[in-house]
């Protein structure tokens, strides 16, 4: 690691150092999603698709637990880096490899105990429980290999390897796309296909980033010797690990809760939405790039206590966050009626998809502002405000908005409850920020 990144080169030349991996990272998996979602609705089945939207929540309750240690850890190493304590994050490094490994293979465990309940709880029905059934099942097998991929792959950053972290994704990603037409097509495993390639993918990317940390990585390490690490260290690592990995868990609870509210309207419903949150993850997944790639910078310069550059950091990410959240938001509303007929030609999934796309869009610029924000209290360790956020703009407020919504609305205000909710959370996200981080660092 170069500390004149972190330390001298110009804001915006270090930003996209450290962003433009992460947003490529994103794109390929963004990719990945939609071959993913393509191949399934070629089956022309609805009832399969609709499955594999409702068994959606598991994968991302994957990722949610992998960035407990992933972001959790590289918010505290970065900040080690900062102040030249580099022993002390290798070692953090290691626990973080490990604790992700055991929490694996305990969720794979409970999660198959308790499989028909929690299917339920999705919202699977006589008609999508078999696919859902068969997409939990294959995900919650490999539960280890894709919480594991999610550490490293935030860790590397933290030493300045974003191109590494961006490598090991890609790879994963790709193996994935060349995996899914042969075992959901070829082979005719339909929801099953898509869920075991996408743990042979992970399988893949894990195995890059363990290579890559025992032979190129100087401050990181996966070798258990003579590792040790304080209780203490550990609740700083869950003290930002467990709001970033519930900012996922509530992004899980959002589309569950989303897909409960269109069950009255029918499966089709649940089929176009499950269609539309892929397409709208094209701006998600870009702005998560942006805002979290520059995580290792602000964690460091905090870390450093260099307030001159950290304002101006900021200052630049929240600008660029919101201008491109608005050239997004554009371009695919534009695009809404193209971008889902890629996926189904049936013009009901369409004429039901457009609407729900153009709707989800509309909170995007507030999206930025939250994921910005929330990047932030997580760099400088402010599990309070990382907290608040986690739980509001897919959790509580977002459940509150649509409780309402619904009954006051009803089929349209399901569709617009993830805007206002996006809306609100930015409101709370601004005034968190002036209140913390904006007093501290003038």
């Amino acid at each position: 690691m170069q500390n004149e990144l972190f330390e001298t080169v110009p804001v915006h030349k270090a930003y996209f150092k450290f962003a433009l991996p992460v947003v490529f990272s994103m794109v390929i998996s963004l990719v990945y999603n939609m071959v993913d979602t393509y191949f399934i609705a070629q089956t022309g089945n609805t009832d399969l698709v609709a499955g594999v939207s409702l068994g959606a929540p598991v994968f991302t309750l994957m990722i949610a637990l992998g960035d407990i240690f992933g972001l959790g850890g590289s918010s505290v190493i970065s900040r080690l880096f900062g102040q030249k304590l580099d022993d002390d994050g290798k070692r953090l490094s290691v626990f973080c490899f490990y604790a992700a490994f055991l929490c694996g293979i305990v969720i794979t465990v409970v999660m198959l105990l308790f499989r028909q309940p929690l299917l339920h709880l999705l919202g699977a029905d006589a008609d999508t429980m078999v696919y859902a059934s068969q997409y939990y099942t294959y995900i919650v097998l490999g539960a280890l290999f894709i919480i594991v991929s999610f550490t490293p792959s935030n860790l590397l950053r933290t030493e300045g390897f974003a191109t590494a972290s961006m490598t090991g994704t890609i790879l994963g990603s790709v193996v994935n796309m060349i995996l899914d037409p042969v075992f959901i097509s070829v082979l005719g495993l339909g929801a099953a296909g898509a869920a075991i390639a996408t743990v042979i993918g992970n399988i893949c990317a894990d195995i890059f980033f363990v290579w890559f940390l025992l032979k190129k990585s100087k401050r990181l390490s996966v070798n258990p010797a003579g590792f040790y690490i304080t209780s203490a260290e550990i609740g700083q690592i869950l003290a930002i690990g467990i709001p970033a990995s519930i900012t996922n868990l509530m992004q899980s609870l959002g589309i569950a809760m989303t897909n409960r509210y269109l069950l009255p309207y029918g499966n089709e419903k649940v089929a176009a939405m499950g269609i539309v949150m892929k397409v709208n993850m094209i701006a998600v997944l870009i702005l998560v790039g942006f805002a979290f790639g520059g995580q290792p910078l602000i964690g460091y310069n905090y870390g450093a206590k260099n307030k001159a550059r950290l304002r101006e950091i900021l200052r630049f990410c929240y600008g660029f966050e919101c201008s491109m959240a608005a050239l997004l938001t554009v371009i695919l509303s534009l695009a809404a009626p193209a971008m889902i007929g890629i996926f189904m030609q049936d013009a009901s999934i369409i004429a039901a998809g457009v609407p729900m796309l153009r709707m989800q869009l509309i909170g995007m610029v507030f999206v930025a502002i939250v994921l910005v924000s929330t990047c932030t209290f997580q760099s400088a360790g402010k599990a309070g405000g990382a907290f608040l956020l986690s739980v509001t703009r897919q959790g509580v407020i977002f459940a509150i908005v649509i409780f309402i919504a619904s009954r006051v609305f009803g089929y349209s205000g399901v569709l617009l409850s993830q805007a206002v909710s996006d809306a609100l959370t930015a409101v709370l996200a601004v005034v968190l920020f002036l209140r913390g981080i904006h007093k501290e660092i003038q």
